[in-house]
């Protein structure tokens, strides 16, 4: 029997969790190859393919940082599926090109961050890292601002949630202190 994914062991599922987050880095950065080498059908699958991982990344934090805190784990993961719905829109120019997704990851990583801190299951500097990338892609919300910082809010970004999905995938989650969390919540 199968169990559900709620109730299988944390670290197996943390690192489950970091391919996901590396599937979508890879994708995403594939799609802007292949959009840039005016293969731009391709590349636009591949976006809305990456959006797709992104999302489904939503439902696996959830779930791991639900013993932290149900309402801003759930409240994170509709950020980054509403960021997700409007990337997929954009891609389909079916949204104005001014309506960012960067609106809404900014704050999922503002939130992700602050859930990885006051985990105890995860080294506190991701959750600080990853509350800055928050901070910079919010930075957006200024065009002015986003115009002058973009390459190092991009960079941010890209250490923060590289540092994470790394240690996802290498260390995954501390099991008793992420079991200790889940059975007092």
């Amino acid at each position: 029997m199968v169990e559900p994914i709620a109730k299988r062991e944390p670290r197996p599922r943390a690192r489950m969790t970091g391919i996901v987050y590396l599937s979508f880095f890879l994708l995403a950065i594939l799609g802007q190859l292949l959009v840039s080498n005016k293969l731009v059908a391709l590349g636009n699958a591949t976006n809305i393919t990456s959006a797709v991982c992104y999302a489904v990344l939503a439902l696996l934090f959830y779930l791991m940082f639900k013993p932290v805190s149900n309402s801003i784990s759930l409240l994170a993961a509709l950020f980054n599926i509403a960021g997700c719905v409007v990337m997929t829109l954009g891609i389909l120019d079916l949204v104005p090109s001014s309506v960012s997704p960067l609106w809404f990851f900014g704050p999922y990583c503002l939130l992700i961050g602050y859930l990885t801190f006051r985990s105890t299951f995860l080294p506190r500097i991701l959750g600080v890292l990853m509350a800055l990338a928050g901070v910079g892609w919010l930075a957006f919300l200024s065009p002015t601002l986003a115009h002058y910082l973009t390459l190092y809010i991009e960079i941010l970004g890209i250490v923060a949630e590289a540092s994470l999905m790394f240690w996802l995938i290498v260390k995954g989650v501390n099991v008793a202190r992420w079991e200790k969390l889940a059975s007092a919540s």
